[in-house]
């Protein structure tokens, strides 16, 4: 059986730097930072008091107060970032196609906020005072399973669990099972609420998160000799693939083609990245084999790039592993500098800056670039964007238990059919 073809025709996104995928890629092009002090509690005892958060969100606006009430943030913004991709794409969910329309929304942690909420309200009343949704609130699919009933998609469903690569791989999951001609399109993305006391406490514990709470904007510095760790982040990133013969057929404007997919485990540690980024490494490798595509035919990296010491240096041995000496030739950028490293969300959203550098023939900047480090020694975008014509993107993703993805994106001109 021929394996299709599989396009983007659509994309919704709620980030710390906006509502919306158009006003996000703007900040983007800026250097805006997203990152600012911790507005969802209070957050004066934890040693990090800064975060990326999604701001101005009323889900009750959004969703209606009784749907809001039933939904932990990580849901809410799901369904909302959902409902921009279906209407970016202009697609219509029918009695007639529903069958055949399917998800999958990575998460790392789900519904914590839920799940901290209903902890305190057990320990402080007892359990009779416990919410009947709280189980269905705080599942990692409770995304997943709520957007198929907000748009009525009955394909194939479910969560991936991959950590900060939940996003990368649910993505490129879901394009598989178009490829195999299981589903004619999926909803596919991150998603993740994790500012919430405990989580920050715990990042905080592992020396992970930056502590720049003085001037919280230039915390994140990914490949800067003084980074000290990550931002966290919140946010919601879909997008909508379609195989290429069902977006032709309905006249869609094909934003982008997903050429390539890998995805690798280290079995080395369950925090720390392999030595010298191996599994990174042959993730990478893995894309580019399933892309067919040579190594000079990649034009542009969206990085993992956390700012943590041990990511970076290992991301960057990655990369010469793979590239050899054409890596020094290859532009790269950290988007995470200004949205904060948003966990499971995190591959949905790159993957959209992906698609948008292709189409825009830009590459975002890394900012708070200031002082190189010397094992550091690429071609990082240092804090202004650069124009240039982009033909393939593409974007890395590794999360805690040594899980690896990465994605290879296509540019898709006006008159020219995908992949040609």
């Amino acid at each position: 059986m021929d394996r299709k073809r599989v396009v983007v025709t659509g994309l919704g996104a709620l980030s710390p730097l906006g509502n919306s995928v158009r006003d996000t890629w703007d900040a983007i092009l800026a250097g805006r930072s997203g990152i600012g002090p911790i507005t969802h509690f209070d957050a004066s005892e934890l040693i990090t008091r800064f975060a990326g958060e999604v701001k101005g969100f009323d889900p009750a606006a959004e969703l209606g107060h009784k749907l809001a009430r039933r939904l932990d943030r990580v849901t809410q913004l799901t369904v909302v970032a959902t409902r921009h991709a279906l209407e970016h794409a202009k697609f219509k969910i029918t009695e007639g196609n529903r069958d055949r329309i399917g998800a999958i929304i990575g998460t790392g942690i789900g519904g914590i906020g839920t799940m901290i909420a209903q902890v305190k309200q057990f320990l402080e009343k007892g359990p009779r005072w416990i919410s009947p949704f709280t189980v269905p609130m705080m599942l990692p699919d409770a995304p997943g399973g709520q957007i198929a009933i907000s748009f009525g998609m009955r394909g194939p469903n479910f969560a991936v669990v991959t950590a900060c690569a939940s996003g990368t791989n649910a993505i490129g999951e879901a394009a598989e099972i178009i490829r195999r001609g299981d589903a004619d399109a999926m909803i596919a993305g991150g998603s993740e609420a994790p500012v919430v006391p405990l989580a920050v406490a715990g990042f905080n514990k592992m020396e992970a998160m930056s502590k720049r709470n003085d001037d919280p904007e230039l915390a994140s510095r990914p490949f800067d000799l003084n980074r000290d760790g990550f931002v966290l982040g919140e946010g919601s990133a879909q997008l909508l693939l379609e195989s290429l013969e069902h977006a032709k057929a309905r006249g869609a404007e094909i934003l982008a083609e997903l050429v390539g997919y890998g995805a690798t485990n280290d079995a080395h540690h369950i925090t720390a990245p392999a030595e010298n980024g191996a599994g990174a490494a042959a993730s990478m490798e893995l894309a580019l084999e399933n892309a067919q595509l040579e190594l000079n035919e990649i034009d542009y990296i969206n990085a993992h790039g956390t700012s943590t010491k041990l990511n970076d240096l290992s991301e960057t041995a990655a990369i010469k592993t793979v590239f050899g000496e054409v890596a020094y030739d290859i532009p790269i950028s950290s988007t995470k500098s200004m949205t904060g490293h948003m966990l499971g969300a995190a591959g949905g959203i790159e993957a959209i800056f992906c698609i948008k550098a292709l189409q825009d023939g830009v590459m975002p900047p890394t900012i708070n670039y200031v002082t190189p480090d010397p094992e550091c020694d690429l071609d990082y975008v240092p804090n202004m964007k650069r124009e240039k014509e982009l033909w393939h993107a593409m974007s890395n993703s590794f999360g805690f238990g040594g899980h690896n993805a990465t994605l290879v994106f296509a540019k898709v001109e006006d008159d020219q059919e995908p992949g040609s």
